[in-house]
């Protein structure tokens, strides 16, 4: 006796909602038969019903409200496709649960500020709660962590989870323009937001890299403990002089173990050109993961768009219908432990260094001085130009130093008269 349909409703219609559904249909035969059952799209809801998305909704229920979704006895899972942190989805989501409807998301958001109380109504409920699409497109990330490497204490991982930000960075440095002009054009291609707030300020990436130190650590989700600095600042000079200097700039996010507790930050780094995440380019996301028994594993793939984020969509799904679940982050949601955070102040390492200063006598030795006070040495100076009286940059590469230290060296550097902006730091990570 065949086994019945896995009876799916879809909330949201937009690229990923509509590229699931497209998916869905035209490879139907060919994930009935990996299930073992089919994955049946019976309902769907959206914001506008006539809206032309490129596949039919023909044979499908439509509810304008979609909560209707929840309390529909036909539906066996509900994908929730709408995203934002609160509102309808997270009340859409709650609901399903309590209805004993498996759910499965995208929503970071929602993820990095609710994961461990969503995960404890699943696990009440006795239903599954699966978020692979959530965190770098179509890298099947969660599942490797939550699986693959189950065997594992993990010691570190970092990666490059925001297309948007690792495309302006590419093209600032293969086309030799800067921040702004290369935003403009990502908006124009769809890459980035009208408002582009949540991407180049490192929010985005921010909810992610929570995601995947619960899923990696075992705790729960912590998105108030992620230190978040974005890419406004990075200038065409700094990813030049990076060059230089054996460097690639990217906008990692890193989470670590320490003596302290738990690292979770997002910002700029400089990562030695040998390093293999200073080739991922363009759009494509990467996530390295070092584990006491794997060693070092890299995983790189499209982090966002209609047919990556459909696929890891449609793997959770999978999973559901093959009765395959295990807990959201790994362990019973009563067993995710509040990890002890490692405060930033107190993190160590090299940075890079950019001041623009009038070209005059008597200024690089306050700088000099003002690092000498606060016991944190350098490594080199480049200066570009010679032009007494006009303004130039000034870049330096300290040794490694503790990051209360060195923010207490540059704010006095900024108040030394001859200092025209704020000086500006990329931490310099080598992976070691």
């Amino acid at each position: 006796m065949a086994a019945s349909p896995l009876r799916i409703g879809i909330a949201g219609l937009g690229t990923v909602g509509a590229g699931t559904l497209k998916v869905l249909r035209a490879n139907a035969e060919l994930l009935a038969l990996r299930a073992g059952r089919e994955l049946k799209p019976v309902a769907v809801s959206a914001r506008a019903r006539g809206k032309n998305r490129g596949v039919s909704l023909d044979g499908l229920r439509w509810y304008d409200d979609p909560l209707e979704l929840a309390v529909d006895p036909e539906i066996d899972v509900v994908a929730e496709l709408i995203g934002g942190a609160d509102g309808v989805a997270r009340g859409l989501c709650e609901l399903a649960l309590r209805n004993g409807k498996h759910v499965v998301t995208a929503n970071k958001a929602l993820l990095a500020h609710h994961g461990a109380a969503l995960a404890r109504a699943a696990e009440t409920a006795g239903r599954a709660l699966a978020f692979e699409a959530a965190v770098a497109g179509g890298i099947p990330i969660i599942k490797a962590l939550r699986e693959g490497l189950a065997a594992n204490r993990i010691n570190q991982l970092y990666g490059i989870l925001n297309g948007t930000c690792n495309y302006i960075l590419t093209q600032m440095r293969t086309e030799g323009r800067e921040f702004g002009a290369v935003l403009a054009e990502a908006q124009k291609l769809g890459y980035a937001e009208a408002d582009p707030s949540f991407d180049v300020d490192g929010v985005d990436a921010g909810h992610k890299l929570a995601i995947l130190a619960a899923a990696a650590f075992g705790g729960e989700v912590d998105f108030g403990a992620v230190s978040l600095e974005g890419i406004r600042h990075v200038t065409l000079t700094d990813i030049r002089l990076a060059e230089e200097l054996g460097y690639r700039i990217k906008l990692l996010g890193i989470a670590r173990r320490t003596e302290l507790g738990i690292e979770q930050r997002v910002h700029p780094c400089m990562v030695p050109l040998a390093t293999p995440i200073a080739s991922v380019d363009g759009v494509y996301n990467a996530v390295v993961v070092e584990g006491d028994s794997v060693g070092t594993a890299v995983f790189e793939g499209r982090g966002a768009g209609e047919g990556p984020t459909a696929s890891a969509v449609i793997a959770d799904l999978m999973d559901i219908a093959r009765g395959h679940r295990i807990p959201a982050f790994g362990v019973p949601a009563a067993r995710l432990a509040k990890l002890p955070r490692a405060p930033l102040a107190k993190r160590k390492g090299p940075c890079y260094v950019r001041l623009m200063v009038v070209d005059r006598p008597g200024i690089f030795a306050a700088v000099a001085a003002s690092l000498r006070d606060h016991e944190i040495s350098m490594e080199s100076v480049l200066q570009r130009g010679r032009a007494p009286g006009a303004v130039v940059p000034v870049v330096m590469t300290l040794h490694e130093a503790t990051e209360a230290a060195l923010q207490q060296a540059l704010a006095e550097i900024a108040r030394h008269d001859g200092i025209v902006e704020p000086p500006r730091m990329i931490r310099i990570e080598t992976f070691a």
